[in-house]
């Protein structure tokens, strides 16, 4: 039965033409008078600032908003009319490896200096064509978990056989086959004998007799700054720990895309002048082997102090750096410095160096908030810290999260991952003032998704296998447990099918995604041992084209319908960061899906329809359906549905 609420849409756009061109055209005036209103008092708030404050260029986002705007309401007038939308055209070559947002050239232009403009900027994008991201000519399907771990093909990959061979130690770790592959050792190198040697020798350093004890010490999730091609973190992956690999954004030779290649978490994250879109108090472990990063440039200690916060009390710093080897030109005293710096600034913010094996140094984070009321009065001080949620907002010289309710030393919490009862009471939300999360919603939440994935999986079975002939009486063979490796949760809310994929034995890892104005759940979904990030839908996502297997958003349409974001721009987004064959599965209302059945079809999908609310009785479900995407390349490397 349609809803009444759907039949009023239905009955809107069933008007006569002309009184249903004036109601679109004061649809429309009044939905560019609302976006205008915003963009008048930031430009008052701006000018009242001093000219010191960078200011993006007002004219330049209206002239974008309106055409935004008037291309939203012919799409939507197409719509209501039973026409057919425009297909997108396919991208040019040099948009293979396209990631918005990370324009160094354009950040110049618009004044960043100082290191600032190899953060991420989305404020200065400059409006490009819409179009659909193709793979390149040679792109193929990436082998299956965990084969595809060690074996990648060269040609998914912007970095080429010259980078090899002029990377100096990478070349012991890779080894090109043939023309279109590329393997990762198992043993490699990092600066020792091998991985497997490294991590012990961390777990030794913490007072552990053997890596296989990380969770015993309360190790699970470990930010990996600069990560290589995530060797460290593939070794982590096989201890059952989450480590999330991050690294600034590179054109070609990419660490990020290489280790997403791999079937490894990872990011595009760069903290020059940026917080990390993590909340304080988020990883029990934080690694920096050779990353690159010259702790000590900037003033007040503020790279270290970003580590410092997102690091959770009694968590590990672990900087591996080869202090005995040349670095360039620069004299001897400097070559030495690096360790020896970072420990002066770590008594400054109550660190303590615990261990030093060869060129690997270990800090632990204090697990007693009363070690900052006794330091010395030229101490680093503390943050005010509010409700804010940390979204690139500027560094902060001072520490964060010391009045914290989530302050809880990481050896207090269970080796296994989950959030207990007790835990989830100190998760209050953000938009409301009173208590946190409560047991029985998260319990609710549980079931819901266990039930949904065993959907998702019994309706995905038949299209996996539809191009494979059986004979008459089989029945369609189970999906094997590997078919997808990286998945995001667009709206993860507390990282429950995260938690059923792993139940029901899935070999797949979860970037659980929260909306900024959303409830923040982020740090529920962090306790629990999962990778996460805070994100802007409105706004490209940090990575590299072509980097998940499947992507599900529960209800996210009809969020961002309330932020002004443009519908549009999210599919192109999301078919951006989606592999040829890969899965989209998206739930919300009856409207919101009709309407997102229809842009699929501007980025060369087709969309199936299927309705998992069949209680004739609960109002409440008539409006819920699901709609699921499958996307293969074709001869011309287009993503299409069956």
């Amino acid at each position: 039965m349609t809803s009444p609420w759907y039949k009023s849409v239905s009955s809107v756009f069933g008007l006569r033409p002309r009184i249903k061109g004036l109601l679109f055209f004061i649809l429309g005036v009044v939905a560019l008078l609302t976006i205008l209103s915003p963009l008048t008092s930031t430009s008052y708030e701006a000018s009242s600032t001093g000219s010191s404050t960078r200011v993006p260029n007002i004219y330049s986002n209206y002239r974008r908003i309106k055409e935004q705007a008037a291309v939203d309401y012919l799409d939507l007038r197409s719509l209501s009319l039973g026409t057919s939308l425009k297909e997108f055209p396919l991208c040019g070559k040099e948009r293979e490896s396209y990631v918005p947002c990370y324009n160094v050239t354009g950040n110049l232009l618009a004044g960043l200096q100082e290191g600032d403009e190899l953060d991420r900027h989305c404020e200065f994008e400059r409006e490009k064509e819409r179009c659909v991201v193709r793979p390149p000519r040679d792109y193929k399907i990436p082998l299956r978990w965990p084969l595809g771990r060690d074996i990648i093909w060269s040609g998914n990959v912007k970095i080429t056989k010259d980078q090899f061979l002029s990377s100096g130690t990478v070349t012991t770790r890779l080894m090109l086959l043939e023309e279109n592959q590329i393997t990762f050792h198992s043993e490699d190198g990092l600066i020792f004998d091998g991985v497997k040697d490294y991590a012990r020798q961390i777990a030794e350093m913490i007072g552990l007799g053997s890596d296989t004890e990380f969770a015993q010490a309360g190790v699970r999730t470990v930010l990996d700054i600069g990560c290589g091609f995530g060797s460290f973190g593939a070794h982590l992956v096989s201890l059952k720990l989450m480590p999330i690999c991050i690294a600034k954004y590179e054109a070609t030779g990419s660490q990020v895309q290489l280790a997403l290649e791999r079937g490894l978490p990872a990011m595009i994250g760069n903290f020059f002048s940026k917080q990390l879109p993590y909340p304080s108090l988020s990883f029990d472990m934080v690694h920096c082997a050779q990353c690159g990063i010259t702790w000590d440039i900037k003033a007040d200690a503020m790279l270290l102090l970003e580590v410092d916060r997102v690091l959770k009390p009694g968590g590990y710093f672990v900087l591996t750096s080869p202090t005995n080897k040349a670095q360039g030109n620069l004299p001897d005293t400097k070559k030495t410095s690096i360790s020896t710096r970072v420990n002066e600034l770590s008594k400054k913010i109550c660190w303590s160096l615990t261990a030093q094996q060869d060129e690997s140094f270990l800090w632990q984070k204090t697990a007693d908030s009363n070690c900052y009321s006794s330091r010395s009065q030229d101490s680093i001080p503390l943050c005010k810290d509010g409700d804010s949620v940390p979204y690139y907002h500027p560094l902060v010289p001072c520490i964060s999260g010391t009045t914290s309710k989530r302050w809880i030393p990481i050896q207090n919490r269970s080796a296994v991952a989950g959030t207990t009862s007790a835990e989830l009471e100190i998760h209050g939300n953000l938009f409301c003032l009173l208590s946190g999360v409560k047991p029985e919603e998260f319990s609710e939440d549980t079931q819901v998704w266990r039930s949904a994935l065993k959907n998702y999986w019994s309706l995905l079975t038949p299209l996996i296998f539809s191009d494979h002939p059986k004979r008459p009486g089989d029945e369609d063979p189970l999906p094997p447990f590997n078919m997808i490796r990286n998945v995001m949760d667009m709206n993860a809310r507390f990282g429950n099918l995260n938690s059923a994929l792993l139940e029901q034995g899935k070999s797949a890892w979860v970037m659980n995604v929260v909306p900024v104005n959303a409830r923040n759940t982020l740090p529920i979904i962090l306790d629990r041992g999962f990778s996460g990030v805070l994100h802007d839908w409105c706004e490209p996502f940090p990575t590299y084209p072509r980097t998940y297997d499947m992507l599900h958003a529960n209800e996210l349409l009809t969020h961002l319908s309330s932020e002004r974001c443009s519908l549009m721009d999210l599919f192109l987004e999301m078919d951006r960061i989606l592999r040829p064959e890969g899965w989209v599965v998206i739930s919300d209302k009856l409207g919101v899906i009709e309407l997102a059945r229809a842009m699929a079809t501007r980025v060369r999908w087709e969309a199936r329809v299927i309705d998992l609310q069949d209680d004739p009785d609960d109002a409440s479900c008539k409006l819920l359906r699901e709609i699921i995407y499958f996307s293969r390349t074709e001869d011309e490397h287009l993503k299409k549905v069956l």
